[in-house]
């Protein structure tokens, strides 16, 4: 069953960690905030416009005077037409204005300096779509819709409506930044992460200095190296990184959890890298035996004789100890439990040699002597099983000719598979086994320090040539 990850509550820690921890995390949402502003200020600006008025002087940011002009015609003439009439000269004179302003907005493209080309766009089809025009010109609907005879047609109440819900807040979105000596839009974050950058900067030498009184072999450098990622949250540039103590810091204090994180990221390594180590290590253990065995002498120190330079940890030569008890194990613990089998080989043998005798046959037909081929028989399986216990060659030789005929394929089939089970119940019994078991570890610990040598830098370059050799070719197969 799968265990859920919480995060733990723990009151001890100190309320000065969590304020920290609180006070990072502020600063990294201002810093998201202030990345996506203008992103998002069209939003501020419809539904929290007192957050545009605080906030755009931070980014530079002031009405356009074209598209402030603009405005200011169309409120001058709804006063007109509030005054005088729709028809009246001045009014005339002002949807004169609002023709030329339209026709130089769609030219000339206010919106372009802050990447708000899109805005305009829609200003642009809504407008098409409101008049109804054919020749799908922007410039040539804005000149029928501010002129007298659609607003009387439409009707200018109607009319005015529209535009204010349609057109004028994609207008009034629109707006200038400043651009600085640098050639880039202003930026007045650093006014309000200044603050943040202080507070952090003193933590950080005050928490650096207490480690290093705390541990007397820590100097002061050693506790900013310890404490290095607390850097980002005084550094005035690549702010995104602040994440990092931000999230460490949270998970300091258990108000986040980061262990299922941790654990996925190291399974992800692990994996990453497990078959890389596992193939070089394979391949470096396999070519220094090789280059043993091209040598010469490594089967003559083993199984030969040992000479000065080789290292003995137990004076004992495990390959022959291993070879001795096996042969002991077979001859007397695994034969003596074949007994059986082998004589019921040997009897089909000797029973098929009896019966192609002519000597045998002729015993038989003399009165009285009709029982003494059996009484052989009987003598010689009990010899023969006697000796193949005692003779391991003679039992071979045996097997080996009753393998001619399929009843004695079939016997010697039997006679192996239970060698097989007797040799594995022997082999898996606790003190042959252990003593095995014990020989094999001194063996390979010997091998290991005698032949297994430290991968240096060259032969870690031969390793990774190698590797890369093999993948090609099975690459190509």
């Amino acid at each position: 069953m799968k265990k859920s990850i919480s995060v733990q509550k723990n009151s001890k820690i100190p309320w000065f960690e969590r304020f920290m921890a609180i006070v990072a995390t502020v600063n990294y949402g201002l810093i998201l905030f202030n990345l996506s502003y203008t992103d998002l200020r069209d939003y501020y600006f419809r539904y929290i416009p007192i957050l545009t008025q605080i906030y755009d002087p931070f980014k530079g940011i002031e009405p356009h005077q074209d598209t402030e002009k603009y405005l200011e015609t169309i409120e001058r003439l709804k006063v007109s037409v509030a005054e005088t009439s729709l028809n009246s000269p001045q009014t005339e004179i002002i949807l004169a204005q609002l023709r030329s302003q339209s026709a130089e907005m769609v030219s000339e493209n206010p919106f372009a300096l802050v990447g708000k080309s899109g805005t305009l766009e829609r200003i642009k089809n809504r407008m098409r779509d409101q008049v109804e025009n054919p020749n799908n010109s922007a410039k040539e609907s804005f000149k029928i819709f501010w002129s007298p005879a659609y607003l009387k047609q439409q009707g200018y109440d109607q009319s005015m409506q529209w535009f204010n819900y349609q057109i004028s807040p994609l207008i009034a979105s629109n707006y200038y930044r400043t651009i600085g000596e640098n050639g880039k839009f202003t930026q007045r974050f650093w006014k309000i992460d200044l603050p943040f950058i202080i507070i952090f900067f003193l933590e950080f030498l005050a928490r650096t200095y207490l480690i290093s009184r705390r541990y007397p072999k820590v100097t002061w450098f050693d506790a900013m190296l310890w404490r290095w990622y607390d850097a980002f949250l005084f550094i005035p540039f690549w702010r995104l990184l602040r994440i990092i103590p931000v999230v460490l810091r949270l998970n300091q204090v258990h108000f986040i959890s980061l262990e299922h994180i941790r654990l996925q990221v190291t399974r992800g390594f692990v994996a990453g890298i497990a078959r890389e180590l596992t193939e070089a290590v394979v391949v470096e253990v396999l070519e220094q035996v090789q280059r043993e065995i091209q040598k010469g002498d490594v089967f003559k120190r083993f199984f030969i004789n040992r000479n000065k330079k080789y290292l003995d940890i137990n004076n004992v030569n495990e390959i022959e100890a291993i070879a001795n008890h096996l042969i002991k194990i077979i001859i007397y613990n695994v034969i003596p439990q074949l007994e059986p089998d082998i004589e019921e080989l040997l009897r089909y043998n000797i029973e098929q040699v009896m019966q192609q005798s002519p000597i045998i046959q002729q015993f038989k037909t003399i009165p009285g002597l009709q029982q003494i081929p059996e009484q052989i028989q009987e003598r010689m399986i009990a010899e023969l099983s006697k000796l193949a216990t005692q003779g391991p060659q003679d039992a071979y030789a045996t097997v080996k000719k009753a393998m001619e005929d399929p009843i004695g394929t079939k016997l010697t089939e039997q006679l192996v598979k239970h060698f097989s089970q007797v040799l594995s119940q022997e082999l898996q019994k606790e003190q042959g086994f252990a003593e095995i078991q014990v020989l094999l570890v001194d063996f390979l610990e010997e091998f290991k320090i005698n032949y297994i040598q430290q991968v240096d830098e060259s032969n870690f370059e031969q390793v990774l040539a190698q590797l890369n050799k093999q993948r090609r070719l099975t690459e190509t197969d």
